[in-house]
């Protein structure tokens, strides 16, 4: 069974099922994050939605970099989580089954090549307290207990 987190889903509102992959990276001490600006400021894991015919490691890399413009070895995936939320950018309702992944950052190589993210290195204390999901903080604070 994997858990659910946050709200749970609205009556009579049908979700389209999407598939998401999302990298916890600890980095000097902290995580490395990324800060989504829009459509209000968020802290997040890097990561996002599976392409159709991608697999999720592929995902995993590609999102990576497309965050934060970092390049990551030996991922490992971790868990998963679920929840139900309206996603504005596509604007649909969604069951986002999000698989968690630990993964090594390697080096920095460009910038983010999607628009509106910045990454930037955090503490484990403000990740497990401001990362703008439950599940997100759910994931690092099990990690943090286990390290």
């Amino acid at each position: 069974m994997i858990r659910r987190v946050g709200q749970p889903p609205q009556r009579g509102q049908s979700y389209r099922l999407r598939h998401g992959v999302y990298a916890l990276l600890p980095i000097e001490g902290g995580l490395l994050v990324t800060l989504q600006h829009a459509p209000q400021p968020e802290l997040q894991l890097p990561g996002g939605g599976i392409d159709p015919g991608e697999s999720p490691l592929r995902a995993l890399f590609r999102e990576v970099m497309e965050e934060t413009g970092w390049s990551i070895a030996a991922p490992q995936r971790i868990g998963a989580f679920r929840r139900f939320v309206f996603m504005p950018e596509y604007d649909m309702w969604a069951e986002k089954l999000c698989a968690v992944y630990s993964a090594r950052p390697v080096r920095q190589i460009c910038d983010p090549t999607e628009p509106g993210h910045t990454p930037v290195v955090i503490d484990v204390a403000t990740a497990v307290r401001d990362l703008g999901n439950e599940g997100d903080r759910m994931f690092v604070n099990r990690w943090a207990r286990s390290a």
